[in-house]
């Protein structure tokens, strides 16, 4: 089974990211770091019981020989929602029953958190990113433990894809979210509303 655990905002560099993020929902971003196996860096919010993250290449660190998660390599335009993430206590049971596509396990860490996530060898998840990155969290602690509280929350993440009606079969049965709903639409696109103390406010 699945839960829902984060939403990733990419950009093209993580200054620009967290200045859209935070200038959309009034809010100051917090935590984060490098990863070094993706030369990528984070800020992150804190949503309660998931967490919002804006991701965008470390120019600091070597570029890796491998493609980026969450095809970063790639991006190109203003910050915006493109992934989302589910938790998983079995990553490889998990990732069995996923599309072809979906990664192999790899082991990541940042400062004193571990996990193990399906990145795909390409950087591309299934179906144009609106199907989940798994990950499996080590050990007990999750980001959302060491965030300050922001008052805000998710209230839902809207998933638009050409073929909503198969990602909706597959995923209902692994995971139970009503903040997720899938929607048919030409192109895929995500769109992510809050409450926030200043109002309900959102995030393309």
């Amino acid at each position: 089974m699945l839960t829902f655990d984060h939403i990733a905002i990419s950009a093209t560099t993580l200054g620009e990211g967290v200045e859209s993020v935070q200038s959309a929902l009034g809010l100051p971003l917090a935590g984060g770091g490098q990863h070094a196996l993706m030369a990528t860096h984070n800020r992150l919010l804190g949503l309660g019981d998931i967490y919002l993250e804006v991701i965008a290449p470390d120019p600091s660190l070597p570029a890796p020989s491998h493609p980026r998660w969450f095809d970063l390599d790639a991006f190109t335009g203003p910050p915006r929602l493109t992934n989302w993430v589910a938790a998983c206590d079995d990553l490889a049971a998990e990732i069995a029953a996923s599309p072809a596509g979906i990664g192999t396990p790899t082991a990541l860490e940042r400062a004193d958190f571990r996990w193990d996530m399906a990145i795909p060898a390409n950087g591309k998840l299934p179906y144009d990113g609106a199907f989940p990155a798994l990950i499996h969290w080590q050990g007990g602690l999750h980001p959302t433990h060491r965030l300050p509280e922001s008052n805000a929350r998710l209230i839902r993440l809207e998933i638009t894809h050409p073929d909503a009606a198969t990602l909706t079969d597959m995923l209902s049965p692994r995971l139970s979210d009503p903040r997720i709903l899938f929607t048919t639409g030409p192109v895929t696109a995500m769109q992510a509303t809050f409450t926030t103390p200043h109002g309900t406010r959102s995030f393309p």
